[in-house]
């Protein structure tokens, strides 16, 4: 059975995630089947704020 998951990058404290299609039994940072994605958390927040002040 195959998932999509987040498989972790980046480095401490500065994650990022790609979005892979795996194996169920296989870890979360492990071997994937396709690469569908990425997902930057830290970049998400800094463009809600520059969103924020230009509202103003």
């Amino acid at each position: 059975m195959v998932i999509i998951r987040l498989s972790r990058g980046g480095s401490k404290k500065r994650p990022f995630y790609h979005v892979t299609v795996a194996d169920r039994r296989e870890p979360r940072d492990g071997r994937f089947i396709d690469r569908l994605g990425f997902f930057n958390p830290i970049a998400r927040g800094q463009e809600e704020r520059c969103a924020s002040m230009w509202r103003r």
